[in-house]
């Protein structure tokens, strides 16, 4: 049943199609510039999973909440308010990135906005997150962390391993799993023994849920819910079903699924049914998302320019910020 418009005030819906856009202009264009070999090294496109991003954050007060990632995390850090400018430049290794040009696309950071990684080794965020979580409730901040990991992470040891501290400890913590169907090169259900992720929550002992990942509103629905129930120091676990556009990486040739299944997908794309949803309900005209694109295209731009023009690391660089 899918969350009804007049829910959310008209600001709030604006803010979410805006998010959405945004992670699509940049991930579009950060993907021309990996073309281009202005960007090396990993890169992990977000383009199709844009919802998920979109729903969740904006149920967020990031005045006391954080986010914790995997490697594919430029749309998160984005919906976080990550300055497009620092993220560019952190792609293309320059200083001015949000990382000092050293972490690169897999190593997205941004303290003030309270998200913290971007993580390259699969699962290995999920602890970390627990203990952000665990700062949270011996403060008594009030706040929840975000746990956000892919299909291909829910098998590491060190994911059950979290669940079960989390719950012992009723941490405010909420597991997200963007289950985008493709772990690397091969489908989830070959691997997995459930497919339905959220029923492991029921082993140990917390909630769980499940959202379609390609519905803004039906998971901004679900994270608000479990948000509140991690306030209350209940832990939960969601699946997001969703979809990723681009192959695992940049370097990934995608042999494994067909132009067809992705085609399917496209033609449920999550930012254009939510821009289909409120042109329906007189909520958008086509002047206003032209004017919104044109401005979401400029800032894209503008953050191109900004990495291009930016200075690379010093070699001094190398030593700062190392604590050991």
């Amino acid at each position: 049943m899918k969350t009804e418009l007049a829910h959310y005030p008209k600001e709030e819906l604006m803010r979410m199609l805006t998010t959405m856009q945004t992670i699509r202009a940049f991930e579009e264009k950060a993907g021309m510039m990996y073309g281009l070999r202005k960007i090396g090294g990993f890169c992990h496109l977000y383009t199709g999973q844009e919802a998920v991003a979109g729903g969740a954050i904006s149920a967020l007060d990031l005045s006391k909440d954080y986010v914790v990632t995997a490697y594919r995390d430029h749309g998160l850090a984005i919906a976080c308010g990550m300055d497009p400018k620092k993220a560019m430049a952190e792609l293309f290794g320059k200083v001015t990135g949000c990382s000092r040009g050293k972490g690169g696309s897999m190593h997205l950071f941004d303290v003030e906005h309270h998200f913290l990684g971007g993580n390259g080794i699969v699962g290995a965020q999920i602890p970390v997150a627990a203990g952000v979580a665990f700062s949270q409730q011996y403060r008594e901040s009030g706040g929840v962390t975000l746990c956000f990991f892919g299909d291909g992470a829910f098998h590491q040891g060190a994911v059950h391993e979290t669940f079960n501290l989390g719950k012992i400890w009723d941490l405010p913590v909420v597991f997200i799993v963007e289950n985008n169907q493709w772990g690397m090169g091969t489908n989830w259900k070959k691997v997995s023994a459930v497919d339905d992720f959220s029923v492991t929550a029921g082993a140990y002992g917390m909630k769980g849920y499940s959202c379609d990942g390609l519905d803004v509103l039906d998971v901004r629905a679900t994270i608000e819910q479990a948000v509140a129930d991690a306030r209350l120091g209940w832990p939960s676990l969601i699946e997001a079903r969703t979809y990723r556009y681009k192959g695992h990486s940049m370097s990934d040739p995608q042999k494994y699924r067909t132009r067809e299944e992705i085609d399917e997908y496209r033609k449920r794309d999550a930012i254009q049914s939510f821009k289909f949803r409120l042109s329906e309900a007189k909520m958008l005209t086509e002047k206003e998302w032209d004017d919104l694109t044109r401005r979401i295209d400029a800032q894209i731009e503008e953050a191109v320019a900004f990495a291009e023009e930016s200075p690379e690391p010093s070699l001094e660089e190398l030593y700062t910020d190392v604590y050991a």
